[in-house]
């Protein structure tokens, strides 16, 4: 077969396709969660805790933008998979054109809305007025660089779709390595404050995401993309029906739990400067708890709905159970390094008079320990209904996991029994283990069976 880049997950050897599908999946999440500590780490030597809480704010508002890239993206990931699958590899180059096009003009319009809007946003935030300045700076530089953002989404998604983890992971080390360079220019050499960071990372996304795109175009004919420019503009209508359809609850998704933090977050930053600080570390935590989870979670999609759209349902159970073995060893893993170290991890982003900061730490390691094993275990499951391509689970997912469990628990815990901000931590921490238990029971109906039905028919 002349498409020798396009990896079939329908025969072979499930868990060393599993493990070595998602090492480099790792290895991205890794080398992004690490580009954004260096971020926090740099800023918070530099600038202490203002300027924490300022990339940390600035952050939260700018991914609140990027819930299109992840949920679109996610979802022509798995449609890609089943196209491969469905042995239709024909149909992938105007689906990319398609997918791409509608990315980079969602990106645009919301680029615009962000920096419109940015200053209200970081209002409602409850952003501390000592990191303000900062915080507009980081994220108007950010939202500026928003297509860079979208745009690598685009084109990572599109190659693991194809079961290709390896090359985005050397396009995001390339970025990872700038971003630090660059910080350490920008932030600690120029002084350039929480502005140099934003920047510094917006770079580093532009130069990962033009090495992808250049991979692909040298590479289209292995990876079946027979695509022209008019497929960028002219899209393909049932195509981007199927997108809609499956992208948009996902999209939904991500957006909600964006909002569900960025409410959780604003009650947090009200509790003062210190607080807003650790919850800019907090965060970092809760992205390590994602890192083997989200990997697992994009390999298990692709297999997943590969297997699906082949009616290999059998081998779909053993990916499951594949994916549960290896999410919460490291889950156990994660949990007894941050009991043993706390300190000497939560030391990392700080500085040493910053003792306010530290002492909330304390309190935060339970919390830790619950959000390691949500994440292990939504990750099965999310590989079930994501690989699937049941639009109407993933809805039911998005609006209990993402609203009203996160922000309900959050204000059960962090205002009804009076626990402030260690309760909205915990409310979010809880909140994470939705999406096992409804996939849990679709996986016991047996109706996932059902969408390799609406594959062919499609």
């Amino acid at each position: 077969m002349s498409n020798t880049k396009i990896k079939d997950f329908t025969k072979g050897n499930i868990g060393s396709q599993l493990v070595l599908f998602a090492l480099p999946l790792f290895l991205s999440n890794l080398l992004q969660v690490v580009y954004n500590m260096v971020d926090m780490a740099v800023v918070g030597n530099v600038l202490g805790k203002a300027g924490i809480s300022a990339v940390s704010v600035g952050g939260d508002v700018t991914n609140l933008l990027t819930f299109i890239a992840m949920g679109f993206s996610n979802a022509g990931q798995v449609i890609i998979a089943r196209y491969i699958g469905a042995d239709q590899r024909h149909k992938i180059g105007s689906f990319v054109g398609t997918m791409s096009g509608f990315l980079l003009v969602s990106s645009v319009i919301l680029s615009l809305l962000g920096l419109a809007f940015q200053k209200d946003m970081l209002r409602l935030m409850n952003t501390p007025d000592e990191a303000l300045a900062g915080a507009v700076s980081y994220s108007t530089i950010s939202m500026a660089g928003l297509a860079f953002v979208y745009g690598y989404n685009a084109v990572s998604a599109i190659l693991r779709g194809m079961g290709d983890a390896k090359h985005p992971f050397i396009f995001i080390s390339i970025a990872a390595v700038l971003n630090l360079l660059l910080d350490l220019i920008f932030v600690a050499g120029f002084d350039t404050g929480a502005g140099g960071a934003a920047l510094a990372t917006v770079i580093s996304q532009a130069v990962s995401f033009i090495s992808c795109v250049v991979f692909l175009v040298k590479n289209r004919t292995d990876f079946s993309l027979d695509i022209s420019l008019a497929d960028f503009v002219r899209w393909n209508r049932p195509m981007l029906s199927e997108l809609l359809r499956l992208g948009t609850p996902m999209a939904i998704k991500t957006a909600s739990i964006q909002v569900s933090k960025l409410f959780v977050n604003s009650w947090i930053n009200s509790y003062g400067v210190a607080v807003s600080a650790f919850a800019g570390i907090a965060n970092k935590v809760s992205s390590i708890a994602n890192l083997i989870s989200t990997a697992m979670n994009t390999a298990g999609s692709t297999m997943v709905g590969q297997n699906i759209a082949a009616g290999k349902f059998e081998r779909v159970k053993k990916i499951l159970k594949w994916l549960t073995i290896i999410t919460l060893a490291a889950a156990i893993v994660l949990s007894i390094v941050i009991i043993l170290f706390p300190d000497e991890i939560f030391s990392l982003f700080t500085t040493e008079n910053d003792t306010d900061v530290l002492a909330i730490a304390s309190g935060y390691v339970p919390i830790a320990v619950l959000l390691f094993f949500g994440a292990a275990l939504r990750a099965v499951m999310n590989a079930l209904i994501n690989g699937s391509g049941n639009y109407k689970i993933n809805f039911v997912t998005a609006i209990l996991d993402g609203i009203i469990m996160r922000i309900g628990l959050a204000l059960l815990f962090g205002l009804a029994l009076g626990m402030k901000h260690y309760g909205f931590w915990l409310g979010d921490a809880l909140a994470g283990f939705t999406p096992f238990w409804i996939g849990l029971v679709y996986y016991l109906t047996g109706k996932w069976k059902n969408q390799k039905i609406r594959q062919e028919e499609n």
